[in-house]
């Protein structure tokens, strides 16, 4: 019986998941709602990544519409965020 055989790729995907996953969620559980949010939009392009990496070497490029997908709607969903974030607490009703 033989082992599992890890490819180049799958260890590019560890150290990703590892080396940048792991402090962005770090920043993204603690400090305020901009670090937090900052901390979510640099796990994105790190999950990408690690997505893109995963996707190429099982072989199969439909899979890589999994990581396009995500990097297109993390960007969205942060700059929405930002606005929110943006957003003044008052209500005189401006900029609308």
């Amino acid at each position: 019986m033989t082992g599992w055989q890890l490819s180049g790729w799958h260890w590019a995907a560890t150290a990703l998941l590892v080396g940048g996953l792991l402090p962005a969620l770090a920043v993204a559980c603690r400090g305020g709602a901009g670090q937090r949010l900052l901390g979510l939009a640099a796990a994105a392009p790190v999950t990408v990544m690690a997505l893109a990496a995963l996707a190429v070497d099982s072989g199969q490029s439909s899979l890589l519409i999994v990581p396009l997908v995500l990097a297109v709607l993390s960007f969205t969903g942060t700059v929405m965020m930002a606005r929110l974030l943006r957003r003044p607490t008052g209500g005189s009703g401006e900029g609308r």
